[in-house]
């Protein structure tokens, strides 16, 4: 199955995007435009588009109602079980139930695409998730710079555990013909959640302030896929970076501080890394009732919601 592919021009530049609605609503290519050089800033399977590369492996994977895994196969809350559907190599479950489903464009213009995914299409998911959910996400590229706008909701009548994450692969180098080793990578968080199997133990390390991915570390030494939280904040945004020594450029990462946590993942081709902003710690328990607790899901009344945002752009360093 080939799946239709939406493509985004920034009107500002000979900036493009390529997204795919019908599969998780990932964007799966940026290429920016850096003084007529045109830059491809994420990594993807070039199966993806007939849906037959690892949905969660490519682009800007969206994870939703959890990012990451949770333990175990099912999930506890108000008193009923729940059976996890996607799941990784231990039997957890792994990433929510919205990166491989087809969502639903309601608005499309020439640099901008907004499109849905409502649990309520969708009746299998109700033996799968506690509470009816919604997301709403709306891509935008102008001026070289893609930005995007979550608006989360709870439809139902009934509480909503939740957490949300992006998983972006960013391509390494950044353009040109340099190498990717001496690129460094930054990302300022300040501890460490120590994992078992790729859970959470509960047990967290504050960082040195010269821990080195929080000073700038070279790609060549990172050997990640970790779970850091204690994001610094400034100027009410986060800010991750990739930058390349060779031409200068750097690649930024900006999201709402509603991103307390993120993960940090080198895929096992490296020609990427992968920075992830999680609103949650995961792997840790869902709560087992409507008190949202500690770093874990939150838990979302009926008829709240909650709207986050990031951006990827490219500039000089």
């Amino acid at each position: 199955m080939t799946f239709a592919v939406v493509t985004l021009h920034d009107r500002d530049s000979s900036s493009t995007a390529q997204i795919l609605p019908g599969f998780g609503f990932n964007c799966y290519r940026l290429v920016i435009d850096d003084g007529g050089e045109p830059v491809e800033v994420l990594w993807a399977d070039p199966a993806l588009e007939e849906g037959k590369a690892r949905p969660s492996g490519s682009g800007i994977p969206v994870l939703f109602p959890f990012p990451g895994r949770l333990p175990g196969d099912t999930v506890e809350f108000g008193g009923q079980s729940y059976t996890l559907t996607n799941r990784d190599a231990l039997g957890n479950g792994i990433h929510g139930f919205v990166l491989d489903r087809a969502w639903e464009v309601i608005d499309q213009q020439a640099d901008c695409i907004t499109a849905r995914f409502d649990s309520t299409s969708d009746a299998t998911l109700r033996q799968h998730w506690p509470g009816d959910f919604r997301i709403t996400m709306t891509y935008v590229l102008r001026n070289r710079e893609l930005s995007a706008e979550v608006t989360l909701e709870n439809p139902g009548s009934t509480p909503l555990p939740w957490g949300f994450g992006v998983h972006p692969y960013f391509r390494v180098p950044l353009g040109g013909s340099g190498e990717a080793d001496p690129c460094v990578v930054h990302v300022p968080v300040r501890e460490h959640w120590l994992l078992k199997d790729m859970l959470p133990t509960g047990e967290r390390q504050s960082l040195a302030a010269d821990y080195p991915l929080a000073q700038g570390m070279e790609f060549s030494q990172t050997h990640f896929d970790d779970v850091f939280s204690g994001v610094a904040i400034q100027n009410q945004r986060c800010l991750a970076t990739v930058t390349d020594p060779a031409n200068q450029r750097r690649l930024e990462l900006e999201f709402d501080p509603a991103f307390p946590v993120c993960v940090v993942y080198n895929p096992p081709h490296r020609q990427a890394v992968c920075v992830e902003p999680y609103t949650c710690v995961p792997g840790l328990p869902v709560p087992a009732d409507a008190a949202s607790v500690g770093h874990g899901l939150q838990v979302m009344q009926p008829g709240e919601r909650q709207t986050l945002r990031f951006a990827i752009r490219l500039r000089q360093a």
